[in-house]
């Protein structure tokens, strides 16, 4: 039902109620019928349930094999122990993420308000907010949170904060007369909405919704329905987790049937292929990428972006497409004064916000406001027909009372006129409060000539319709058709410029009247202003805009705001040229229609919770990875929607909050550009980490395979390979992690979104320095055990591997970059790490404990020369190769 559209007679019929409200039996009656006022939500997952979910990707069940293997096939209960811990730390992880649809519902509980002031048989009752039905006469004055959908039959001086529904910054005037044709939410001024407050006056409406049928309710709805698409780096991990089973299964069939044709015994065989197929899982890839997460959670924090879901850090650096909210992220948040006109002249204001500096400027030179009568005037009107008031503490500055109201203040601090001492000078005597039927308000106050002036602010065309003279240069003159066009024309220019304009006038009257009426003001009025404010975009967020150009990422600019504020914003924020659409424009549009446009519009304005998510999910059907801003109830859905849902710490509410990925702690779009750039240097660091692991793996394989086929006894024995795949790579994978920066990340195009981790370019280097590895091993054993023991020779080759590893680490730091060029020192974490991994191969290699353990023997320092030079022959090639051919790996990166 379009309630919007009826009057309130026909309202109150087809709800079968009354002015003053419904009987006892009725309200019972549509209770059964409604059902209590309440947001629902659907059944609990069981907590076991949710965190055995966790254990399901096909690394998990490699590790869950590993682990099982090591314990009872290689009967090694403390390496089954560590792969094990791993596992249960990321499922717990993991759990505490997935209750984030759990927290949401709590969140939007919280919004209900407990109790309710209503008419019941015409006597006015307060009753639990839960009892409300459809039909049910509320009371709503200032400070009430409404608790229902309501259409109002009585409104006096009532406006009402609706942020938490459109992202309007300022409160919007009610009325009652029925709305023509469809209506978004933000353009509804006869209706009331669920969890939106009162800021002025007070009202009656009539109940026409309740619980999960209000518009919060079914954003609810919404939250719980919408499941999060898996991040990228889920998707990568899970296409990484399926190719090593695959590796691990085809390397444990090869191995058993090379190793039969070769006249092995299959229990024999079948022992070797277990402990190969553990060498080709790197066991250190889930702790890499939850520490290197973890830790850029940490450096992002830093940088006001408070990750709440630990995969977030990554997909920021696969973020795509930017879908902002305007108030707040984009803007200041705070509606400040920026142009006023008198007659002829035009002033600029300076300064942001509800910071009481600034400067008044008058074609680029500064002015002294107490030099100008006029416009000393105009400051005097605006500070005493003014409700707000501005609470200051420190630089911290609130207004308490109407945002637009808060700018005049603010402007008449910044000239140095004070509202205090103005109202002791000219207290109120009387006054015509704001209303959208007057659309103008008016406050009488005593001279010390013994009259009286009344001030009066208001809507152009209102008040010009009032007024009977111009104040030019101090000097009061007739309102000639010219004038009025002048001023009509100023209108409009200002508007254009997404500023809100308001009119300032007086009169004077003698005798004081005991109080004001419209008979007073009409026709005597003498024009001072215009006055424009806006909601000024924040300077850091256009040199954000910018940086998201140069990276290839498209923002989109998300606003309840109407269509012309939107666009001059846009504007003159930099955001890219594109088409402007509006909610009603959207509505009308399929969803194939949507996504066919999608690319071209950089502006949607009047839009309303459902056309959030609609945005969303067009944009993600053109393969964008995509980022949504929100603040609101409205934004619960596109944020759980989106790849990354962004909050904001300061002006969001709990809903946001909880159904969001990340929460910016200073509501800055600046800082999710900052974000974006973490996460590209957090996604190129685990792609050297995986490097790292994967090259040792496959180069532990090859080995293998080769000894096998080559019919040579194995060069090291699978002990030796999980204390290489656990400490050696364990103790150097975790710093790679952590490698600064290179370069200006966002000077390079995003990712596309089908590049993986590992990346073709990637997976021939790895074969590359596999073959080297395996080779150099095998060759090192093969010589060794031609002069010496096996014993001697295996521990020899145990070195040589391991040392391979250290050259490789940093060989890892970059697929194209010299050392030399980044800096040898530049990483020292790596450096330290790399010394910790000698000194622990040191202890395996000459503390006797570790020499019966690993199957080691003491080796002399001749041996350790040779160990030194063949394994540095990897950093060697790869120097070279980076100095001739730099991009040759680079294919699919």
């Amino acid at each position: 039902m379009k309630w919007h559209n009826l009057t309130t007679e026909d309202v109150l019929r087809k709800l079968d109620s009354s002015r003053s409200g419904l009987t006892e039996e009725k309200a019972v009656e549509h209770l059964r019928k409604y059902g209590p006022n309440e947001l629902k939500e659907k059944g609990k997952t069981p907590a076991v349930i949710v965190f055995l979910r966790q254990f399901a990707s096909p690394l998990i069940y490699i590790l869950l094999a590993a682990a099982l293997i090591e314990f009872i096939v290689m009967r090694k209960p403390t390496d089954a122990a560590v792969i094990l811990t791993v596992l249960i730390i990321n499922s717990i992880v993991g759990f505490i993420q997935e209750s984030r649809a759990e927290r949401a519902m709590e969140a939007l509980k919280r919004l209900a308000v407990p109790y309710a002031k209503v008419l019941r048989e015409g006597a006015i009752t307060e009753i639990s907010a839960s009892h409300l039905v459809p039909g049910d006469i509320i009371i709503l004055e200032a400070g009430d949170k409404i608790p229902v959908d309501a259409r109002l039959i009585e409104a006096a001086s009532l406006s009402v904060d609706e942020s938490i529904l459109t992202g309007e910054s300022v409160p919007v005037e009610k009325f009652t007369g029925a709305i023509e044709g469809e209506a978004t939410i933000a353009d509804m001024g006869n209706m009331a909405h669920m969890g939106c407050a009162v800021v002025n006056g007070r009202g009656l409406a009539v109940v026409t919704a309740t619980g999960m049928s209000t518009e919060i309710g079914k954003i609810s709805t919404k939250v719980q329905e919408i499941k999060p698409p898996p991040t990228p780096l889920q998707r990568n991990v899970a296409r990484l987790g399926r190719y090593i089973g695959i590796l691990v299964l085809s390397v444990i069939t090869i191995l058993i049937i090379i190793g039969l044709v070769k006249g092995y015994t299959f229990e024999e065989m079948f022992t070797l292929a277990i402990a190969a197929a553990v060498s080709a899982i790197p066991e250190g890839l889930p702790v890499m990428v939850t520490v290197v997460l973890a830790l850029g959670m940490r450096r992002m924090a830093k940088k006001h972006s408070l990750i709440r879901k630990l995969t977030a850090v990554e997909t920021m650096g696969a973020v795509t497409a930017i879908c902002s909210d305007k108030t707040g992220t984009l803007t200041e948040s705070e509606m400040t004064l920026r142009q006023v006109y008198l007659s002829s002249r035009t002033i600029e204001i300076t300064g942001a916000g509800y910071h009481p500096e600034g400067e008044f400027l008058e074609n680029g030179q500064k002015l002294d406001p107490q030099n100008d009568e006029s416009f000393l005037l105009a400051l005097r009107i605006s500070a005493l027909c003014n409700d707000s008031m501005l609470k200051s503490d420190g630089d911290k500055h609130q207004i308490l009372g109407d945002p637009t109201e808060g700018a005049l203040l603010v402007a008449a601090l910044k000239a140095g006129v004070n509202q205090k001492e103005l109202q002791d000078e000219q207290p109120r005597l009387a006054e015509l409060p704001f209303t959208s039927e007057k659309r103008y308000m008016a406050t009488l106050h005593p001279c010390q000539d013994g009259k009286a002036v009344v001030y009066v602010k208001g809507s152009v065309d209102k008040v010009l319709t009032m007024s009977r003279q111009i104040l030019v240069n101090g000097i009061a003159q007739e309102m000639t058709p010219q004038k009025i066009a002048e001023i009509e024309d100023k209108n409009v220019d200002m508007a254009s410029k997404a500023l809100r304009v308001m009119a300032l006038a007086y009169t004077e009257c003698s005798p004081t009247p005991e109080q004001l009426s419209h008979e007073h003001l009409d026709g005597t009025l003498t024009l001072v202003a215009l006055v424009g404010m806006i909601d000024p975009p924040r300077q850091e967020a256009k040199k954000a805009i910018a940086d998201c150009k140069r990276a290839g990422i498209k923002v989109m600019m998300i606003t309840g705001d109407q269509k012309v504020t939107a666009v001059a914003i846009a504007e003159e924020l930099g955001l890219p040229p594109g088409e402007a659409v509006t909610g009603l424009e959207l509505a009308q549009m399929s969803d194939e229609q949507l996504s066919d446009r999608i690319e071209r519009i950089s502006v949607f304005a009047r839009v309303e919770p459902i056309h959030k998510l609609r945005i969303v999910n067009a944009m993600k059907s053109k393969g964008y990875t995509v980022a949504v801003t929100g603040d609101g109830v409205n934004d619960g859905p596109a944020l759980r929607a989106a790849d990354i849902g962004i909050a904001m710490g300061i002006k969001g509410t709990d809903v946001a909050r909880e159904a969001s990925d990340m929460v910016l702690t200073d509501d800055n779009f600046a800082s999710i550009v900052a974000a974006v750039e973490e996460g590209r240097v957090i996604f190129s660091n685990i792609r050297r980490s995986v490097f790292f692991l994967l090259s040792t793996s496959v180069g532990e394989l090859f080995t293998w395979i080769t000894a096998i086929l080559l019919g040579i006894p194995l060069p090291v024995v699978a002990v030796q390979i999980l204390w290489i795949n656990l400490v050696t790579d364990g103790v150097c994978t975790i710093p790679l992690g952590l490698e600064p920066k290179h370069r200006n990340v966002l000077e390079e195009p995003p990712r596309r979104a089908k590049a993986g981790i590992v990346y073709k370019g990637m997976l021939i280097r790895i074969v590359f320095i596999a073959l080297l590895l395996s080779i150099g091993t095998l060759l090192t054993f093969r010589w060794e055990l031609s002069r010496v023991g096996l014993d001697e020779a295996r521990t020899i080759a145990f070195c040589t591997l391991v040392a391979f590893q250290w050259f490789n680490a940093l060989n890892a730091r970059s697929d194209q970059q010299s050392l030399f060029k980044l800096g040898v020192f530049s990483n020292r974490l790596l450096l330290a790490a790399i010394g910790l991994a000698v000194l622990l191969q040191l202890m395996v290699i000459y503390a006797p404990p570790f020499q019966k353990l690993f199957y080691t023997v003491p080796l002399g320092l001749g041996d350790w020369g040779v160990i030194i030079l063949i394994a540095s022959g990897i950093f060697i090639i790869e120097e070279v190769r980076k100095l001739i051919a730099p991009r040759i790996f680079n294919r699919g990166k």
